[in-house]
């Protein structure tokens, strides 16, 4: 493993295309390995602070492996942008597992790694044995779509590290105004990679352009059937308060279709909610060993807010 805490793993894709994972905490045995999935754009540096302490402070330490997507951080870029969507991204997830000689796993999905969650439910249901779902659910509110299109499209270009935080901050600090300059710079190098002419966004701007057949005017489909079909596996949904994509209607509902399932909202965050930061590694750690060591088909958690203080693990 290297000093950083992590191992790099370079594994086949389906149709060949070469992708990466980060392996943390590799001799660890002592329960579930725990599969880390991030949004639309980003990779699995957002997960390394969380997975740090999952993999090594945690009381039960585990596996962590956090997937960089095709097109994202160090795998390949796809020269088909079709293949950029969630059936073949899981598919991905699903043969770097296989490769790992992993057949069970808990799963913390981001945005986009939630959706694709609820599709592993329906390839290989057996796969899930714990889920957290970061600010996704059954519905994604169509507003909350249209924003991560809005400000995609418009991505600053900083030239410095200071530039890029500040447009972060300047994006983003509406809707997350507990966040300390930790967390900002933090932000910053999961997001980019450094190029010949400056700091880059780490994902093939072509991403952007799946998302341009959308009608942001309609509803957008839900996966109601798909999420039903996970009521049987023990269930952490993270929320952040001033969501635009998870509304509090839909989290409620959610609630009402998983009756064991556990509900954080999480004050003064947008979306996402950063794992990282306040009591989430714990809230999330105490998840996964009450997920693995007790019958959650017989216990009714109730939903929390954390308004404490945010710190950056």
């Amino acid at each position: 493993m290297a000093s950083d805490g992590f191992s790099d793993f370079f594994y086949a894709a389906p149709d060949g295309l070469k992708l990466h994972a980060r392996i943390y905490g590799e001799a660890n045995t002592g329960g579930w390995p725990v599969v880390c999935l991030p949004g639309l754009t980003r990779n699995a540096r957002d997960f390394h602070e969380l997975a740090l302490y999952l993999s090594s402070e945690a009381k039960r330490p585990r596996k962590i492996i956090a997937f960089d997507y095709r097109g994202r951080g160090q795998s390949d870029y796809d020269p088909d942008i079709g293949h950029y969507n969630v059936g073949v991204e899981a598919g991905d997830v699903l043969a770097g597992l296989s490769e790992l000689g992993i057949e069970e796993a808990a799963f913390i999905g981001t945005s986009r790694g939630g959706l694709i969650i609820h599709v592993l439910g329906v390839m290989k249901p057996a796969v899930l044995r714990a889920i957290v779902l970061n600010d996704i659910g059954p519905v994604i509110e169509a507003q909350g779509l249209a924003h991560i299109r809005s400000y995609l499209d418009r991505a600053p270009k900083p030239r410095t590290f200071a530039e890029a935080v500040e447009a972060q901050r300047r994006v983003h600090g509406a809707d997350f105004p507990v966040l300390t300059e930790a967390d900002w710079a933090g932000m910053v190098i999961a997001i980019y990679r450094v190029a010949e002419a400056g700091l880059m966004p780490d994902f093939d701007p072509a991403l952007i352009d799946t998302l341009a057949g959308v009608d942001f005017s309609k509803p957008l489909p839900d996966l109601w059937p798909q999420f039903e079909a996970l009521a049987a596996v023990p269930m952490l949904a993270i929320r952040g308060g001033n969501s635009k994509l998870l509304s509090a209607a839909t989290l409620e509902e959610m609630e009402k279709r998983h009756p064991g399932m556990e509900a954080i909202t999480v004050a003064g965050q947008g979306h996402a909610p950063f794992l990282e930061t306040g009591t989430l590694p714990e809230e999330i750690a105490g998840f996964l060993d009450r997920a693995e060591g007790v019958d959650q088909t017989e216990v009714k958690l109730k939903s929390r807010i954390l308004s404490e203080g945010v710190k950056t693990v």
